[in-house]
């Protein structure tokens, strides 16, 4: 094993494997990196004389990509797992039917009075009108009745037709405010729904841009492995040449 201040010898011995190989095949195994060191125990790591052979570090290096590849993984079905949570914790339905909710809060005086506005302003309504004014004139006219009780010119008919229009005109009015109340309170649950879906979005974006800078962080682990491993077999063959 090669000691400070002395002359390498000719072979040393491998912290891992503990096979005796030529000195030239060894590597300091303080030239690994903090990330290969955490693969070997506490006292090869803190042996600054330590050597390691190639084949050991290869593997070392191997292994090293290998985890941070299944780390990689897990942090992606980690953050899946936390964005369905996430969604799970704050995805309580904000949008509602808001025309059920106003009309189970409605009296019996405004449920009627919303049946008789849309009974006003119905055909319905209308042909009865009709049917009803044509029968009342024609019984007081042609004198189908010895005493008509509402002879020409129907003052009993413009009377009822008048206390009918006063009382349709707040009737409807009212109808016509609730109907007011209940775009407002659609307004406001369509608010609260585009709200919430805008802060989702960019919960969700906050979430894949660390998810995207944790990959960049093992893609350039990796690359720097793989850049080392690169340099040492360029100056293995540039040796290999030297040597021809």
């Amino acid at each position: 094993m090669v000691r400070p201040g002395n002359k390498p010898a000719s072979h040393g011995q491998c912290c891992v494997c503990g096979r005796s190989l030529p000195a030239g095949s060894l590597h300091p195994v303080a030239m690994l990196g903090q990330q290969l060191l955490g693969y070997l125990s506490d006292n090869q790591a803190a042996d600054p004389s330590a050597m390691i052979c190639a084949e050991d570090r290869s593997r070392l290096r191997m292994k090293l990509v290998h985890d941070l590849l299944l780390r990689e993984q897990g942090e992606l079905a980690d953050d899946a797992r936390e964005v369905l949570a996430s969604l799970d914790r704050e995805g309580e339905l904000i949008s509602r039917d808001s025309y059920g909710d106003f009309d189970a809060s409605l009296s019996l005086g405004q449920r009627i009075a919303d049946r008789v506005a849309d009974f006003g302003g119905s055909w319905a309504f209308i042909i009865m009108f009709l049917i009803i004014l044509g029968t009342w004139i024609i019984i007081n006219s042609i004198h189908l009745l010895k005493h008509p009780f509402d002879p020409f010119p129907y003052i009993l008919l413009n009377l009822l037709l008048s206390c009918v229009a006063a009382l349709q005109a707040p009737v409807i009015m009212m109808s016509q405010n609730r109907k007011e109340a209940r775009d407002r309170m659609r307004s406001e649950n369509d608010y609260r729904v585009n709200l919430k879906a805008e802060l989702e979005i960019r919960s969700l974006q906050a979430k894949l841009d660390i998810l995207i800078s944790h990959q960049w962080q093992r893609l350039l682990e990796i690359q720097e492995i793989q850049t080392q491993m690169l340099d040492e077999l360029a100056g293995q063959q540039s040796k290999g040449n030297a040597g021809h």
